[in-house]
């Protein structure tokens, strides 16, 4: 297809900017005590207040950006509001006529007892008293739900106020105050669809929804249990994406016996992302989600069914299994642990004979990743809910730290029954205890072969194996053998002969030592004929080498450099050279 003119890479005039509709504010504007309650006005206040916070970021998602102004003048006003109240009730000290009237002595004594450190210190309610500072975090750096620390510490914020659904994930350095602005809700209509849904009252149920509605679980729960429902387990929030529930408490006996879980089913307000749905769909009985909509449509409930994306991801990981060049994507700087998850998955490509790079990406897309051609997959490094990627536009597959370990093991091993784990804390926790198992059982120095593909998966086998012993690899999806599964050799012990004691440690040196003329090039230790060739024998050295750069020089032998010249001005479709028209 041929092009006559340029493509337009402008937006056009007439396009204005649409704010995305929010489920919340939906069809109205909120008034200022729908505000106060939807946004958590006076909780937030009293939480700046009491960790005495001065620099505060407000982080808002694209669908409540519309209500930002407003929210941060609110909090503005009220802040300062009780900076007056507190500035009124405080007695301020005025001199009485007695000791206006008292001596230089009675004055030189009164100055000689003072604590001099607590007068050169401010008070604690001049601290209080001081002014807020509030800034809104419109474009964060990752996804929404995840908190934006890099945004935050670029205005200097000493706290973040998260506004909207959130993932919960445990931050690295900053405090986090958690408004989720929760949606209203038809209790009725909720409950009829649950005894729709469930007929018999004796059944062992979990009530859960999304963060935005988990204000709504405890009435609901109550509405049921008056309608007959004993077995019924409201699960309140916990920051811990770890747990069995991520984020969620579990009941007491499941606290005890992980498996006590499966008897229980799950009754999901709101769709629940994906990758929660692989967590619940090999711990629990059934899943049963309950749509919440804005118009007033009737909630339907419908039953989860994972068995078509987990195939789907299942053959991610076979395509990834042979994949010689894998690519680390660092999704988010602000989820703790984050720089222990990436050493922990270059490891496990080493060890699988592999390559791998690492990407810092912030937010994900297609056109990002396809600037890698080389790369044949990727790892994503991020909160629980966007690490798994599940979409057609990636050229590429993208996988988890989880399937990852899962996709290394060999082909006699990689056996998976359906059992996902989305937070990379439980996978470098787990990791931990098997080490310190098998050190504790075996002596140090040994790492036990994991069922799970950690530590000692099978890549570590492969080290220990002659290169002639290799097994043949093949694509499992086509069926082709695969020649560069494995790209770099194994690494060799390098000996270095030393006149030093046993027990002395060598100084590593970064003085400038004369190459022997008789060295040869080694790639991985390996003599290359190639990249000695590449050394010694290449002609070409660059473009311009083969000129000869003459100056001209002055009587004196300096170097004479060339008369200043006025050049050309104005912009790209009609230049001005040296003051004449247009040329």
């Amino acid at each position: 297809m041929s092009v006559s003119t340029a493509p337009v890479l402008s937006t056009p005039a007439d396009d204005k900017f649409e704010p995305i509709a929010s489920p919340i504010n939906a069809g109205s504007r909120l008034s200022d005590e729908q505000l106060y309650v939807q946004y958590e006005i006076r909780r937030t206040v009293r939480e700046i207040r009491d960790g005495r916070w001065r620099r505060v970021g407000l982080q808002f998602p694209d669908s409540m950006m519309v209500d930002a102004p407003r929210v941060s003048d609110s909090l503005s006003r009220e802040l300062k509001s009780i900076r007056k109240t507190h500035t009124l009730l405080v007695p301020k000290a005025t001199p009485s006529h007695g000791a206006v009237a008292a001596g230089a002595e009675s004055v030189a004594s009164d100055v000689g007892a003072l604590d001099m450190n607590k007068t050169t210190q401010p008070s604690e309610s001049t601290k209080e008293d001081q002014e807020h500072y509030l800034t809104i975090l419109g474009d964060t750096s990752y996804g929404a739900c995840c908190v934006d620390e890099i945004a935050a510490e670029h205005v200097d914020a000493d706290v973040v106020v998260h506004y909207g659904r959130s993932c919960l994930s445990p931050t690295a350095r900053l405090p986090v105050v958690y408004v989720f602005t929760s949606p209203p809700l038809d209790l009725d209509a909720a409950v009829a669809a649950f005894k729709r849904t469930y007929s018999d009252a004796g059944e062992k149920v979990i009530l859960m929804a999304d963060v935005a509605y988990q204000s709504h679980i405890s009435g609901l729960a109550q509405r049921l249990g008056d309608e007959g429902y004993g077995n019924l387990f409201a699960t309140d929030i916990l920051h811990n994406p770890g747990s069995p529930l991520p984020n969620r408490t579990v009941p007491d006996e499941v606290q005890a016996d992980l498996e006590a879980l499966r008897a229980y089913n799950v009754f999901h307000i709101s769709h629940p992302p994906n990758s929660l749905l692989l967590i619940l769909s090999s711990r629990v009985k059934a899943i049963h989600t309950l749509t919440t909509v804005t118009s007033n449509a009737t909630p339907e409930v419908l039953v989860s069914n994972t068995s078509v994306l987990l195939r789907r991801r299942y053959a991610l990981l076979t395509s990834i299994s042979t994949a010689p060049i894998l690519g680390l994507l660092i999704n988010t700087l602000s989820v703790k642990n984050y720089l222990s998850a990436l050493a922990h998955c270059q490891d496990l490509i080493t060890r699988a004979g592999k390559k791998s790079y690492t990407f810092v990406v912030g937010k994900l897309n297609a056109a990002k990743l396809a600037n890698f051609a080389e790369i044949e997959g990727w790892v994503i490094i991020g909160c629980w809910e966007s690490s798994l990627v599940d979409s057609g536009e990636f050229y590429k597959p993208v996988i988890t730290p989880f399937e990852l370990e899962v996709a290394l093991q060999g082909d006699g091993k990689r056996q998976w029954g359906g059992k996902w784990v989305g937070d990379f804390g439980s996978l470098l926790n787990r990791d931990r205890a098997t080490v310190e198992d098998a050190n504790a059982d075996d002596g140090p120095g040994y790492v036990a072969d994991t069922e799970d593909g950690g530590v000692g998966s099978s890549s570590a086998h492969w080290e220990d194996e002659e290169s002639d012993d290799e097994p043949p690899e093949f694509d499992l999806r086509t069926g082709k053998y695969v020649l560069r599964s494995r790209p770099i050799g194994r690494p060799k012990p390098v000996t270095v002969a030393s006149s030093q004691a046993p027990d002395e440690t060598a100084v590593p040196s970064s003085a400038l030592i004369q190459r022997a003329k008789g060295d040869v090039a080694t790639v991985n230790g390996v003599t290359s004929p190639g990249a000695e060739f590449l050394r010694s024998q290449r002609t070409w050295t660059g473009l311009g080498s083969d000129e000869r750069i003459a100056y001209e020089r002055d009587a004196d032998g300096k170097i004479i450099g060339a008369g200043m010249e006025q050049g050309r001005e104005g912009v790209a479709r009609g230049y001005a050279v040296a003051g004449s028209a247009e040329g």
